[in-house]
């Protein structure tokens, strides 16, 4: 009799054991996928913050510039694009969806440098004290992308190598934790732009 308790408590350990790893692991993958949609939710916001900036900024260009019509359009229709965008944490699954988002923000940050060059061109603007405010927000805001980019693909790194380990790649394949998609450099970054004055 006193052997059959024995094993019976055994029994209990391990099945206790088993179920806490279960819990324990489902519970991490559950808070690493969470991080991973907070920090592109923290993208998201700073992307929208460039975003309404750019009204404000072509605004104040255009004042000076009116006759750089071509900029200004390019300006509108890749912050219209940006507008059109779903931005949910379920593009982190899809590749082509992602490509797109990063294909338009790439052109945001293409028409916006394009943008700055017609600044140079007035002297008068650059000594403007509204448009000294909105290009500084505007640095300030590609800074914050930056370092929430990088904060993303810290927590997308984070998730996908946990995974990815054994054992818990066969619990997150039966919970269906799939792996997350990286920012990456657009094509082309690592030439140096020409600046000329």
């Amino acid at each position: 009799m006193k052997k059959g308790w024995i094993v019976l408590i055994v029994v209990l350990v391990v099945l206790l054991m088993i179920f806490s790893f279960f819990k324990n692991t489902y519970n991490s993958l559950v808070t690493m996928e969470e991080n991973v949609n907070q920090s592109w939710a923290q993208v998201s916001n700073q992307y929208q913050r460039r975003a309404d900036l750019i009204p404000n900024l072509v605004e104040t260009v255009k004042g000076y510039a009116s006759h750089e019509q071509e900029t200004f359009t390019a300006v509108t229709e890749a912050r219209a694009k940006v507008g059109q965008l779903t931005v949910t944490p379920e593009v982190l699954n899809n590749p082509e969806a992602f490509a797109k988002f990063q294909q338009v923000q790439g052109e945001i940050s293409s028409v916006l440098t394009r943008l700055m060059a017609v600044s140079e061109n007035y002297p008068q603007l650059k000594a403007n004290e509204n448009f000294l405010a909105l290009q500084s927000q505007l640095e300030g805001t590609e800074n914050r992308i930056a370092v929430e980019r990088k904060r993303f693909n810290q927590s997308v790194q984070l998730y996908n190598t946990t995974i990815r380990r054994f054992p818990t790649n066969m619990l997150a394949g039966m919970y269906g934790f799939e792996k997350k998609l990286y920012f990456e450099a657009q094509p082309g970054a690592e030439t140096v732009p020409d600046v000329k004055f």
